[in-house]
């Protein structure tokens, strides 16, 4: 039942169309956009490669795959993320989409070359369907190619919600709710609609992608310190400030004590 609670709830959130532009618009959005493409790009196989952005939302990752010769098959169990990839693909792009949940994918095995789950992670709350979406993505990939996966981290709502944007201001219930939170990885909407998901140690992530036969080759965070940055979006616009914000993010991606402090973790597995 929590898990069609859950369900029901991600689909209110992503069907108000907020993520389209998510990437784009905000400081923290580019970086975390720009800092999972130089991620990705260390393992990805050379263009001309299939690559399956399964979870992949309104394709944003998906558009700048196939303009760098990519074929991208995407999935997204979000049928609006599916539509408005469609449109913004037009005909030219190398990308097929479809609905489709990561849990189950309808693609065959030994496929692709290189998988992405840049999301499905977030809004899988039981670790088995979570061990599940990991397990399709090692069916489908080829033997020796990568699978990506993006996590939130556990105190991001604390670094990020709490103590950056001090959302306990509009909504006081949040500090009664952030213990609990951390204690479980479940984050519960504070509004009708409003954003839910499930939240990753860095260990718990390494297990996962482990019981699902990847061989984990990298952890990194992604944002780092830099997700406690008000003015991340004038830094961002800045070239010399950029600069430092990125190579900051960069000196900092696998120091064990700092790896939860950004946003996300994103691990990379091989299929043996």
């Amino acid at each position: 039942m929590r898990e069609n609670n859950s369900a029901a709830a991600m689909h209110a959130y992503y069907e108000l169309g907020k993520e389209s532009g998510r990437l784009a618009t905000s400081g923290h959005g580019q970086l975390e956009f720009e800092r999972t493409q130089e991620i990705v790009l260390r393992r990805l196989p050379p263009p001309g490669s299939v690559i399956a952005d399964i979870g992949g939302g309104p394709g944003r990752y998906a558009l700048w795959l196939a303009a760098l010769g990519y074929q991208v098959v995407h999935r997204d169990v979000v049928p609006l993320h599916v539509d408005q990839l469609r449109v913004n693909a037009g005909g030219g792009a190398a990308i097929e989409t479809a609905v489709g949940d990561a849990r189950a994918l309808d693609l065959d095995d030994a496929s692709v070359d290189a998988v992405l789950l840049l999301g499905p992670l977030y809004h899988l709350t039981a670790r088995a369907d979570r061990v599940q979406a990991l397990s399709e993505a090692r069916r489908v990939v080829r033997p020796g190619g990568p699978v990506f996966g993006a996590a939130i981290s556990r105190w991001a709502a604390r670094l990020d919600g709490i103590l950056r944007l001090r959302i306990y201001e509009e909504f006081p219930e949040a500090l009664d709710l952030i213990e609990s939170s951390e204690a479980t990885g479940l984050l519960p909407p504070l509004v009708p609609a409003g954003f839910t998901g499930y939240t990753h140690r860095p260990g718990q992530l390494r297990a996962e992608f482990r019981a699902a036969g990847l061989d984990v080759s990298d952890l990194v965070a992604v944002e780092g310190p830099a997700l406690l940055l008000n003015d991340l979006g004038e830094r961002m616009a800045d070239p010399a400030a950029r600069q430092v914000v990125m190579d900051s993010a960069r000196a900092v991606e696998r120091v064990p004590e700092l790896i939860g402090l950004g946003s996300h973790l994103l691990a990379s597995g091989l299929r043996p």
